[in-house]
């Protein structure tokens, strides 16, 4: 991460040396010209310092600690500035919302009239279709792996579990059309809960499909997925059937008997600030190299939440049920991040990792002034490290878990892993060639893709078949 000069060096008579002496007191306040002249890595990691702080604090009750913690990083973190002060701003709002969920009362009346705008929630995810590459990739993975299981098919029946973009089922129509054997007949069954996404998809595929002169059909179930009666789908004797699930499944790891209440917080974990950080290009690096003691995640992310502690009867009842439905091929998008721990101080580090990562994508792409980088930071990416690190229970959606945990799942409800071909995955890296952000990456596990920005994976795609 450089600093706000260009340069990367910190100097022996840098500040930082005493942020681990400095405690967090009330008195903080009144005498804080020397933040001002703190250079970028220096004022990143009083932030993470502070965020860890304020993070102990609320997981052990000590609210008024939290809250001098929280004023402590008002003063320094900004949705506007650098990439650490701008994630800064929406980890801090997360550990306040989770302060605030402790009074019912008052949290439900600050939101009470809190606005909900459909219009704008689909944009914002146009916004992250477009700026990133990673849906995109999903998509050209994804129809790959159903062209190949459909060869030879005359009757496709598609079922996609979060039908809220034509622009990949458009592409496969315009693929399948070019199938020496002809185009199928085929249908295509959305779910969302957006019943105006829906049309807009009917709409655009109906008329693509007449254009190519393909037997079509798009059926509408209006539904949340947790909500998703599967004979709604109609899959009829005779069809050969494809699942597509892109970021939607891990929704469905919420406890039903899980406390709504934050869990309470067993050990603290500290940052070693005394390490001088030279020549960090990203906010990634700079966490990896300053929350390596006691903080970074372990290699073995799955040990930390153990496939047994967090299931859910809700997952495997659905799972069964596609399982039930016989496709011949089901492909899955997830995040690919352990955002699923019992402690709250365990989902604050892996998910820092995560979306600096993301964080750093939009640094590299769009100028801090950007509206458009706004939007999707606040609306979207914002929305998301609220529900992780201030929810509980059914609340808490964004249940992230890495591919090995998939694995196992999807294992233990009889699917078989499905390797994808060297075509998907040579789509998938001249996709990510053709951005001109050299720090996307592309890389195969076990047959599957997973998307990375630098070193850090973000998202895995993979391909499963049920296995009699």
């Amino acid at each position: 991460m450089l600093q706000d000069d260009g340069s990367s060096s910190v100097t022996s008579s840098s500040p930082i040396q005493v942020f681990p002496m400095m405690s967090v007191s009330p008195s903080f306040g009144s005498s804080n010209q020397w933040l001002k002249e703190l250079k970028s890595e220096e004022r990143g990691l009083y932030l993470i310092h502070l965020l860890l702080a304020c993070a102990n604090h609320v997981a052990s009750g000590s609210l008024e600690n939290a809250n001098i913690a929280l004023d402590h990083i008002s003063q320094l973190a900004s949705p506007s500035g650098d990439t650490m002060q701008r994630i800064a701003s929406y980890f801090t709002e997360a550990l306040a919302d989770r302060i605030l969920r402790s009074w019912p009362g008052l949290y439900k009346a600050l939101r009470s009239t809190k606005l909900s705008v459909v219009s704008e929630e689909i944009l914002v995810r146009k916004m992250f279709f477009e700026i990133f590459p990673f849906l995109k990739v999903a998509f050209v993975v994804t129809n790959q792996a159903i062209i190949e299981a459909m060869e030879g098919e005359k009757m496709v029946h598609i079922v996609d579990l979060n039908a809220a973009e034509p622009l990949q089922w458009r592409a496969l129509l315009q693929d399948l059309s070019a199938r020496p054997e002809g185009p199928p007949h085929l249908r295509i069954t959305g779910v969302h809960q957006q019943k105006e996404v829906l049309d807009q998809m009917a709409h655009v595929l109906t008329q693509e499909a007449e254009k190519l002169d393909i037997p079509f059909q798009f059926n509408q179930v209006v539904s949340r997925l947790e909500n998703l009666d599967v004979e709604k789908l109609r899959v009829k004797t005779g069809e050969a059937l494809a699942i597509s699930s892109i970021m939607q499944l891990h929704t469905l790891l919420a406890h039903d008997n899980e406390k709504k209440s934050p869990l309470p917080f067993k050990h603290s974990n500290g940052v070693n600030l005394n390490r001088a950080l030279v020549n960090q290009n990203t906010l990634g690096e700079f966490l990896e190299k300053d929350m390596a003691n006691g903080c970074s995640p372990s290699n073995d992310t799955a040990s930390s939440s153990p496939l047994c502690s967090t299931g859910s009867t809700k997952m495997d009842s659905f799972l069964n049920a596609l399982w039930g439905l016989s496709p011949k091929v089901m492909v899955i998008t997830e995040q690919d991040a352990n955002h699923n721990g019992t402690t709250l101080m365990e989902r604050l580090s892996e998910s820092l990792h995560f979306y600096a990562a993301l964080f750093d994508c939009l640094e590299s792409t769009l100028p801090r002034t950007s509206l458009e980088r706004l939007k999707v930071e606040k609306m979207l990416l914002g929305e998301e490290i609220r529900n992780i690190i201030a929810c509980e229970g059914i609340e808490r959606k964004e249940r992230h878990e890495k591919l090995e945990k998939w694995f196992q799942r999807f294992d233990t409800s009889g699917f078989g892993n499905v390797p994808l071909s060297y075509y998907a995955m040579l789509q998938a890296r001249r996709l990510l060639q053709s951005y001109s952000c050299e720090g996307y990456k592309i890389k195969e596990d076990n047959g599957c893709v997973v998307i990375c920005w630098q070193d850090r994976p973000l998202f895995s795609v993979s391909s499963w078949r049920c296995r009699k």
